[in-house]
C-alpha cells in the first residue's frame, strides 16, 4: 500500500498521544475508509489505554459501524478526535499531511558491501587488513513544504514494539557536574600527571622502563627504555629525528636515525601524547637511540562485544539548526523514516555534538543565521527533536558551536538549556563520553581535535576526505585530544577525561562534516557527516560537507549501513 496513510494515521494518533502497533496501524490502513476506521478503534479504546493494538482495531472493525446521526451512545473513550464539532480543517492538518508526503518519498537506500579498510561516500574502496562496513547510494530529492513542526511523538507512531524493559543504557566518563578546575597552572599538572600515569600503564609492560633522572645518571652504553610524553620533536642536519621525552622526574633527549624501520612513525607523532621508546644509550649516556616506538594503541587481539539481540543505534552530529543551511526538509524525510517499519529496529539516537549554529563562532557569522538568538534556535532544536519517535533513546553531547565552554572536556548543558530541551527526555552528556548500549561501548567526542591530526600528520595518514583515518590516530594514542595548545583547547581536571581507559567497541565522532568510517584493529570509527549544506564561510576554507546521512548501527554485529535524505 502506498507509505501516504499508513505516516498520516501515524500522524493523526501521535498528534493525539496515542501510540499504534504495527499491525494496528496495517489494519487501519487497510479498511475501506482508514479515517472512519481510526474513529471506531479510538472510540472503542478503554479510557485508560493510550495504545491501540491490532486485536483493537480488530474488534472494532468487526464489531462496529459508524454512528448513525443522532446517535449519542457513550462509544467508550471520549477525545476531540471523535467530535465533528471538535474535527480540525484540512488546513489544521496541513503540517501532517506534508509529513506523509515526505514518508511517502521514501528514505532507505541501497546498501551494498566492500573490504575496504574505511569508506567515505565520495571516493572508491581502498585496500585494507579490516573489512569495511557499508555504503549507500543517493536517493531522490522530494519537494518538501513543512509547515510548523509536530507535537511532541508520544512513543512511536509507526507502532514500533520495542520491549524497554530489553534496553540497557550506561554512561561513563561524564564530567557533567564534576569540573573541578581553576585555571591555575597546578591544575593543568594534575591533569598531565594524571594523563601520563594511566597511558604509561599501558606502556611499561613492553619496555624496560627507566624514569629520566636514572637514565641520566646512569654511566652509559647497554639497553634501555622508556616512557615519557613527547616535550619536543626536531630533525637534526643530518635528517635524524630528536624526540625529547618528559616523565615525572624529568626530561631525556631519545634520537630516532631516518635510515630506521621505525622513522615513518615520527610522523604521527603529536605533542603531549604519552609513547615507550627502546633502544641504547650513547657512551657517555646522553642520549638514547631509538631502536623501537610503542604507541597505547589498542591490542591486535581486542575482540568487540555486541548485542544479545537484534537492535540498532542511529549516530549523527551536526545539526546546526539556526544556519540558513540546516537542510530541514533532509531532517524531515529522516525522522518521517524513523517512524516507517524499516525503521522498526532503530531504538537508540546518538548525536555527536552541534546540535545547532550558534553565536559568534567564526567570522560574520551573523550573516549567514536563520535565528539570531542562541536560546530560539535551542527552542527550535527542540521542536525538531520531537519529530523523532518518542521510543527512541537519545544520548547528545555537545561540540564547539554549542553553548558550552569550548575547552575539553565540555560538559553537558547548563540547567537553562536543558529546561528548553525536553524532548523525549533526551540524556545530555559531556564531550567525550562513553555509552554503553545492552553491552556495546560507544565513545561519543564532537571532533575537534581531528583538525589537530589532519593538520599535522601526512595526508595519506589524515585527511578530511577520510576523516576515519584521523579517528585511527587517536585509537592508537588512546587519547581523543592529545595535542594541546593548538586548535584544541584543555580545560584542567583532576583527571584527564580525554583519556580512553578502556577500548571502545566503536567510536564515534562528528565535527568535521564528512561521512567517512572503517575498522581499525576491529573498533568501529564513524564519522557521521552533518545535517548542513555548504555555507560561505566554508566555501571559503575548502570545506564540501557530506549532508544529510544517518549511518544506522546493527548492535549485535556491528555491521553498518549509511543512509541518506539529502
Amino acid at each position: 500500500m502506498p507509505l501516504e496513510e499508513p505516516a498520516r494515521l501515524a500522524q493523526e494518533l501521535a498528534s493525539h498521544g496515542y501510540t499504534a502497533d504495527r499491525e494496528a496501524i496495517t489494519l487501519l490502513a487497510g479498511a475501506d475508509n482508514p479515517a472512519e476506521a481510526l474513529l471506531l478503534a479510538v472510540e472503542a479504546t478503554p479510557e485508560d489505554a493510550l495504545k491501540l493494538t491490532a486485536a483493537d482495531v480488530h474488534d472494532a472493525l468487526e464489531t462496529r459501524s459508524p454512528a448513525a446521526p443522532g446517535d449519542d451512545s457513550d462509544h467508550g473513550r471520549r477525545d476531540p478526535i471523535s467530535s465533528d464539532e471538535n474535527r480540525e480543517t484540512d488546513d489544521d492538518h496541513a503540517p501532517a499531511a506534508k509529513a506523509a508526503k515526505r514518508a511517502a518519498s521514501g528514505a532507505k537506500t541501497s546498501v551494498e558491501s566492500s573490504t575496504d579498510e574505511g569508506s567515505a561516500p565520495s571516493t572508491e574502496p581502498s585496500t585494507g587488513d579490516d573489512p569495511s562496513v557499508s555504503t549507500g547510494t543517493t536517493m531522490s530529492k522530494p519537494a518538501i513544504d513543512r509547515g510548523d513542526v509536530p507535537v511532541e511523538t508520544k512513543g512511536s507512531a509507526s507502532g514500533r514494539s520495542a520491549d524497554p524493559a530489553l534496553r540497557s543504557l550506561e554512561i561513563g566518563n561524564n564530567m557533567t557536574g564534576r569540573s573541578t578546575g581553576t585555571g591555575e597552572y597546578g591544575d593543568f599538572v594534575t591533569t598531565f600527571r594524571d594523563r601520563y600515569k594511566r597511558l604509561a600503564g599501558k606502556l611499561r609492560g613492553r619496555i624496560n622502563h627507566r624514569n629520566a633522572t636514572a637514565l641520566e645518571a646512569s654511566p652509559g652504553g647497554g639497553d634501555a627504555g622508556m616512557v615519557g610524553m613527547v616535550s619536543d620533536i626536531r630533525s637534526t642536519t643530518s635528517g635524524h629525528w630528536l624526540i625529547e621525552l618528559e616523565d615525572t622526574t624529568g626530561v631525556f633527549p631519545c634520537l630516532v636515525m631516518k635510515d630506521k624501520a621505525i622513522a615513518g612513525l615520527v610522523d604521527e607523532l603529536l605533542y603531549d601524547e604519552v609513547i615507550a621508546v627502546d633502544g641504547t644509550l650513547s657512551d657517555d649516556g646522553s642520549i638514547m637511540f631509538v631502536d623501537d616506538l610503542y604507541f597505547p594503541d589498542v591490542p591486535r587481539t581486542y575482540e568487540p562485544s555486541t548485542a544479545d539481540r537484534h537492535v540498532q543505534a542511529a549516530l549523527i552530529s551536526d545539526i546546526h539548526v539556526g544556519s540558513q543551511e540546516f537542510m530541514a526538509d533532509a531532517w524531515n524525510r529522516f525522522t518521517d523514516w524513523l517512524h516507517t517499519e524499516d525503521a522498526a529496529n532503530i531504538e537508540y539516537l546518538l548525536i555527536a555534538g552541534d546540535m545547532v549554529e550558534g553565536v559568534g563562532v567564526y567570522p560574520d557569522q551573523d550573516e549567514e543565521l536563520d535565528i539570531i538568538d542562541i536560546f530560539d534556535q535551542y527552542e527550535r532544536f527542540s521542536e525538531y527533536l520531537k519529530q523523532v519517535p518518542g521510543d527512541i533513546e537519545i544520548v547528545m553531547i555537545p561540540g564547539n558551536h554549542d553553548a558550552v565552554r569550548l575547552a575539553e572536556p565540555q560538559p553537558g548543558f547548563d540547567e537553562e538549556l536543558r529546561d528548553i530541551m525536553t524532548a523525549h527526555d533526551a540524556r545530555i552528556v559531556s564531550n567525550p563520553a562513553v555509552v554503553t548500549i545492552e553491552g556495546v561501548s560507544i565513545l561519543m567526542y564532537h571532533g575537534v581535535s581531528l583538525d589537530e591530526v589532519i593538520a599535522e600528520l601526512p595526508e595519506e595518514k589524515a585527511n578530511y576526505d577520510e576523516p576515519h583515518k584521523a579517528m585511527y590516530q587517536l585509537l592508537k594514542k588512546r587519547h581523543v585530544a592529545p595535542q594541546f595548545g593548538s586548535h584544541t583547547r584543555l580545560a584542567p581536571e583532576e583527571k584527564d577525561y580525554l583519556v580512553m581507559d578502556e577500548v571502545p567497541d566503536v567510536f564515534h565522532t562528528g565535527h568535521v562534516h564528512k561521512l567517512g568510517w572503517g575498522k581499525y584493529r576491529n573498533v568501529l570509527a564513524v564519522n557521521s557527516g552533518c545535517w548542513q549544506a555548504q555555507t560561505d564561510f566554508q566555501k571559503s576554507v575548502n570545506i564540501d560537507p557530506d549532508a544529510g546521512f544517518a549511518p544506522v548501527l546493527d548492535l549485535d554485529t556491528l555491521d553498518m549501513t549509511v543512509h541518506k535524505f539529502s
